[in-house]
């Protein structure tokens, strides 16, 4: 496999200091690091971003995810082993990172679900996270990034 391209953060480096930057204006909103890091993972595997789901597979054992967990985050549904919040939150993850699949992208029951364990700042701060790793699979994909070389 070989990429179309170098790197875009590296091609247009603005636009790294940017999303750094982006990243970093939502990094207190109390959605706690593994939670921030499971949504990720998910919108990264609905995009198809390698670079991303290896990524962020490795920080969530990081942060200490068990095995069990990081396998089944595709199916976070069909689980046991997820907590109500973060299944709010990969619910909202998903919803908003499908916008095109349905005519009410995020539904008010999938918003006032998560909105029964996120504040507004919380919730606020999911949303940038979400449309953040968005910005990097579609980077990542168009321009089709491989795992493992995403910085060369």
């Amino acid at each position: 496999m070989q990429a179309r391209m170098s790197n875009i953060v590296m091609v247009v480096p603005g636009a790294l200091k940017a999303l750094q930057e982006l990243a970093k204006s939502a990094d207190n909103g109390g959605v706690p690091p593994r939670t921030l890091e499971l949504v990720h993972l998910r919108a990264s595997q609905i995009n198809g971003c390698s670079v991303c789901v290896e990524m962020h597979s490795h920080e969530l054992k990081k942060l200490g995810e068990t095995d069990e967990r990081l396998f089944a985050v595709a199916a976070w549904r069909d689980t046991p082993y997820f907590t109500d919040p973060e299944r709010a939150a990969l619910d909202l993850t998903e919803a908003a990172t499908r916008i095109s699949d349905r005519s009410n992208p995020v539904p008010d029951e999938v918003w006032d679900e998560a909105a029964k364990y996120y504040d507004e700042k919380a919730l606020a701060q999911l949303v940038v996270h979400i449309g953040e790793i968005n910005i990097w699979n579609r980077f990542n994909v168009a321009t089709k990034q491989v795992a493992g070389t995403a910085w060369q």
